[in-house]
């Protein structure tokens, strides 16, 4: 069955850079957003793998938040 995850995508002078905060541990990096997406991707389906039907559950179901703060700069 389908899960959705999030994910955070840095990109610097190197390249992108992925990880999902629900699976500590799991990232890639990648030349481009298209490889990125497609690694992490692949990083997560075999990450999961790896869990228990219950460590699964437990790590898909973290509530994640993610928002944009304005900051002031001195």
């Amino acid at each position: 069955m389908p899960q959705k995850v999030g994910v955070v995508i840095e990109k610097d002078e190197h390249g992108y850079y992925a990880y999902c905060p629900e699976l500590e541990g799991c990232q890639t990096q990648g030349d481009s957003l298209e490889e990125v997406l497609s690694n992490i991707k692949k990083a997560i389906e075999l990450y999961l793998e790896t869990l228990s039907e219950e460590e699964r559950n437990a790590s898909l179901s973290k509530e994640i938040l993610t928002t944009t703060l304005e900051v002031n700069i001195a």
